[in-house]
């Protein structure tokens, strides 16, 4: 299990789930580089977790994330020449590939703003849970960059389309909560006083689950966009004659056959 304490977020552990919770709540929880570092480390070290099979990404106070913080990324980055600016971007695009190469299934529980690398942070989780006030903005046009962010042109056109990734990168402009539904953004709309509660509740159905299935899931999910169909059918027949030879394989079929629910052992 991953024992720390972080300094720029909340952490916190509930059987095999884990929350990591933005907590700046009088700033609408904006990320600062020491956060963008934090996230980035504790991504990275889920891989070797034993304890923890799924995570819940959210924020304090009703709202998500602001973004980027005015005053601890804004301004110093007018400030630095083209050599910082391209450590930035890379440094940012590192905790996206973090979020993407971790084998737990991220869920993000969104609720108010989710603006900027905010959205960047609801997009690359595995499933976004959502309620009506809900304002998902990837903001960069509005502050002179392209919305080529993070990951966004490659990741958001699969998951809401080309036509409507353009919109919202070339626009800024927010998409609620029920446009984001319909959009396929959210994967289910919740009453806020539900949010967290229900995001926890599927996290915990997937801890309890097949993980080594899921880690592949999600490992496929990701290799197989630069692949062509038949390359991608082969590496599932590689991938899924792996997972045959697991033990929770086997404990799937003898709970079928005995009528009882599969316990899920992760090997």
């Amino acid at each position: 299990m991953i024992h720390y304490r972080p300094k720029h977020f909340q952490w916190s552990v509930d059987g095999k789930v884990a929350t990591i919770t933005l907590d700046r709540p009088e700033r609408k929880n904006p990320l600062t580089f020491d956060s963008y570092d934090e996230l980035t480390a504790t991504f990275r070290s889920l891989p070797t977790s034993k304890d923890i099979k799924a995570v819940v990404l959210t924020g304090a106070g009703g709202n998500f994330c602001s973004g980027g913080d005015v005053h601890d990324i804004i301004g110093p980055l007018t400030k630095m020449d083209r050599a910082g600016h391209l450590r930035f971007t890379q440094m940012t695009g590192d905790l996206v590939k973090a979020m993407r190469a971790c084998p737990q299934p991220v869920i993000a529980a969104i609720d108010g703003i989710c603006a900027g690398a905010g959205a960047i942070l609801a997009m690359a989780s595995d499933l976004r849970l959502g309620t009506a006030h809900s304002r998902i903005a990837f903001l960069f046009v509005r502050v002179g960059l392209a919305g080529c962010d993070m990951g966004a042109c490659s990741i958001l056109p699969r998951i809401v389309g080309a036509g409507r990734a353009a919109d919202l990168l070339y626009t800024g402009r927010s998409l609620t909560g029920d446009e984001a539904l319909a959009w396929g953004f959210f994967n289910r709309v919740v009453p806020a006083d539900r949010l967290l509660d229900d995001a926890m509740a599927l996290a915990h159905d997937l801890a309890a689950g097949p993980t080594l299935a899921h880690a592949m899931t999600k490992k496929m999910l990701h290799r197989e966009w630069s692949m062509d169909v038949d390359a991608a059918i082969d590496e599932e027949a590689i991938a899924q004659a792996q997972l045959m030879d697991t033990w929770d394989f086997r404990r799937a079929y003898e709970a079928f056959v005995e009528k009882r629910a599969p316990i899920f052992e992760g090997d």
